[in-house]
């Protein structure tokens, strides 16, 4: 099992930058597939970023293509979120999820969240 500890979020301004962290404890983080999520009020969870264990394949949402970049430090057991070119759109809880398969949407695993708020 691993838990989730997000970090990094806050309030910018639009066309500003914010790094997200994802930091794991429990068993070794490069066994786990690692995505980013995000939630706004009143509307559904929303697929933003995924990487597999080693970092070889990437996955994006399509409204965070070319502004977002997901990496990850398998020696520092965490993940990371590089969000440029922030919108107001962009505001929402995001969380770190992850997961033993290989490959797929699912995850197992979540964080606690941590909010991004991006004002005009």
């Amino acid at each position: 099992q691993v838990q989730l500890v997000e970090s990094g979020g806050g309030l910018v301004q639009a066309g500003d930058s914010l790094r997200l962290s994802c930091v794991a404890s429990g068993r070794p983080f490069a066994e786990y597939r690692v995505g980013w999520f995000r939630q706004a009020p009143g509307k559904e969870r929303e697929f933003v970023a995924q990487m597999s264990r080693l970092g070889a394949a990437t996955d994006y949402g399509d409204s965070v293509m070319g502004r977002f970049t997901i990496s990850r430090d398998n020696a520092k057991n965490t993940a990371y979120l590089q969000m440029n070119s922030l919108k107001p759109e962009d505001t929402a809880v995001y969380y770190c999820a992850a997961d033993l398969a290989i490959v797929g949407m699912q995850f197992d695993y979540w964080g606690q969240g941590t909010q991004v708020t991006v004002s005009s």
